[in-house]
């Protein structure tokens, strides 16, 4: 998929804040990646969100991986030993 899935991708200011959305609707990459996290299946998602593509639901987890491997982490306090 590469960087296909940026084409399903959609960062506008005027919708939803600028949120990443998928291109077309206003369903938040945030809500997907939740609702997975929470155990809904791909399959109840699509029921849930008929506008959804099981592509859609890949592409906005390859997009939140994306995001977290480039955030700059940096440690709140010391490890101890």
């Amino acid at each position: 998929m590469s960087d296909t899935y940026l084409e399903r991708i959609s960062i506008n200011p005027k919708v939803m804040v600028g949120k990443p959305v998928i291109r077309g609707t206003r369903i938040p990459v945030e809500l997907i990646v939740r609702r997975i996290g929470q155990g809904m299946t791909t399959d109840e998602m699509l029921q849930e969100y008929p506008r959804l593509t099981i592509e859609d639901i890949y592409a906005a987890l390859l997009y939140a991986a994306a995001v977290v491997a480039n955030e700059d982490v940096f440690p709140l306090s010391a490890e101890v030993a």
